[in-house]
């Protein structure tokens, strides 16, 4: 039995490898799969792939391309949400900022520098031709961190996953001015490169049971109803996010990381880019 440490955000895009792990299709296949939940996001998910506490990573296409151009030895093996995702806008209830361009000279509530509430950041002050070197930002870790900011006033926004902050929103603490799509795919599936290079063999397997599991994912009956009720949603809300999201089974075209390093390089959120070579592994 093979070990495999793997981690990704507690989000209800991840329920396809908690259900592929209750199953026992890993364990089936001879891998014994430790899943750890990642609140703090895709930030924290590079730092722990550079310290080898984690084998394999669920995260955010841009946060984990600007990091291994950064220097971590690690490379993208799949696409694994082919859909953009949609960042909602989010500012205290009680705020006075009520439209998006309210908040041009504001202060956002990041998780941590790197991680995709900081790069979108960029993203929708590139999107607004607001000056991005003007961005002031707060480290708040997590989005009870962005709630406490926001509610002291410390932080005027944070920019969030649309349908995971939405009750915050319906119970009153954050109200949504906007959202911001991606303009890429959202999340990829990334593997140290010491753990693929002597387990080869072992990530192929992995990716092929996920596959199998996405591809099948929106079948399940109940499925909306599971995915409600286990990530405090309403049906409505679920079966919304369900319609727009596209689970992947393929890996990172040369076109599309070529197109993302250049967004990124332009906005001045790397410094340099890489080679398909030393980023996209097929395995």
């Amino acid at each position: 039995m093979k070990v495999v440490k793997i981690i990704g955000v507690p989000e209800h895009f991840n329920l396809p490898w908690q259900l592929a792990m209750e199953t026992g299709e890993f364990k089936q296949a001879g891998i014994d799969l430790l899943w750890s939940d990642i609140p703090e996001g895709t930030g924290k998910m590079c730092q722990m792939l550079r310290d080898n506490e984690a084998d394999v990573a669920v995260l955010l296409t841009e946060g984990i391309i600007k990091d291994i151009t950064n220097g971590n030895p690690c490379s993208i093996v799949q696409v694994y949400v082919e859909s953009p995702l949609i960042w909602g806008i989010h500012v205290a209830a009680h705020s006075n900022y009520h439209a998006l361009s309210d908040l041009e000279h504001t202060k956002v509530a990041i998780s941590r520098l790197g991680s995709g509430s900081h790069l979108m950041a960029y993203i929708n002050a590139e999107n607004e031709n607001w000056r991005t070197e003007k961005l002031q930002f707060e480290i708040v870790n997590t989005i009870d961190g962005a709630v406490e900011a926001l509610t002291r006033g410390t932080s005027d926004y944070f920019m969030w996953e649309h349908f995971m902050t939405k009750p915050l929103v319906d119970n009153g603490t954050f109200r949504r001015v906007a959202d911001c799509p991606t303009p890429w795919p959202c999340f990829v599936i990334a593997v140290r490169n010491e753990f693929l290079e002597n387990n080869g063999e072992v990530v192929s397997t992995l990716l092929h049971i996920i596959n199998n599991a996405t591809r099948e994912f929106k079948n399940i009956p109940g499925i909306d109803l599971l995915l409600a009720s286990k990530y405090n949603q309403k049906i409505e809300d679920i079966q919304s996010w369900l319609s727009k999201t596209v689970w992947s089974q393929k890996p990172l075209e040369a076109t599309m990381l070529n197109k993302i390093q250049n967004q990124l390089f332009d906005l001045k959120i790397i410094d340099k880019k890489g080679t398909f070579a030393g980023i996209v592994k097929v395995v």
